[in-house]
């Protein structure tokens, strides 16, 4: 019985990588029931951070593996907005404290063994004409299986965010770096979106910044609305959008 636990425990130690958070469906994967599993909390060879999920005993938890985990359990959740557009480089500045901003198809609730170590904010959000199993540039970021939006996805969901939690100078001042975006892959963003602030604002800014990609898309064939201004009143003021 002994040599039959080891054997258990010598899988859980060369079969996982390190930093990754185990789910009850993981460690059944591993022959290691949700009994044993307590067990072995009991015993001090794992420790529990919540109902059905483990991990390693002085495991430092990797974020990537970690948001991998939280797919599993909410439809479409990916890194987006600023923090994947950070990812990509495209930043205004380097927060002292960055909190990631996550996106997903339905309401939920980040668990707590996850935010105590990697500060966050998810949102629901259906921007697109998409399925959450399928969705518009959003691909595994680095190797890792944690999805990110790409940085023509990230820029529009952190427009669709100025006048409620994004301030607006700051999103003019991030856009202004966006230079390389690929027109295409906007173009077909803009063309699924459906957000009038979204399209307009994206096409306005770049009218502004006289970035590259916006003279490459044809704005009467994009979702931006009808002939009405775009107004929206907010704590940086009046925003219209023509």
């Amino acid at each position: 019985m002994a040599t039959f636990l080891r054997n258990k425990l010598n899988a859980l130690y060369t079969q996982v990588a390190a930093g990754t958070p185990l789910t009850s469906a993981d460690l059944a994967g591993l022959g290691i029931s949700s009994n044993l599993a307590g067990q072995y909390a009991k015993a001090g060879w794992l420790t529990r951070l919540s109902q059905g999920v483990y991990a390693r005993p002085n495991d430092v938890l990797d974020l990537h593996r970690c948001l991998a985990v939280l797919q599993k359990n909410v439809p479409g959740l990916h890194v987006g907005g600023k923090t994947a557009l950070d990812w990509h480089g495209l930043r205004q500045y380097v927060a002292l404290k960055p909190v990631l901003q996550l996106y997903g198809w339905e309401s939920a609730t980040l668990p707590v063994w996850f935010t105590e170590r990697f500060p966050a904010e998810y949102r629901r959000k259906r921007l697109f004409q998409e399925e959450p199993g399928n969705m518009w540039h959003v691909q595994p970021h680095s190797g890792s299986d944690a999805l990110a939006s790409s940085p023509e996805r990230a820029l529009l969901e952190m427009l669709s965010e100025v006048g409620l939690r994004q301030p607006l100078q700051e999103a003019r001042e991030i856009t202004g770096s966006t230079h390389h975006l690929r027109s295409r892959v906007l173009r077909q963003l803009l063309e699924q979106c459906t957000s009038v602030k979204t399209v307009r604002l994206c096409l306005q800014l770049g009218r502004e910044l006289q970035l590259p990609w916006e003279k490459k898309l044809d704005a009467d064939s994009l979702p931006a609305g009808s002939q009405s201004p775009w107004v929206s009143r907010s704590r940086d003021g009046l925003l219209v959008l023509k």
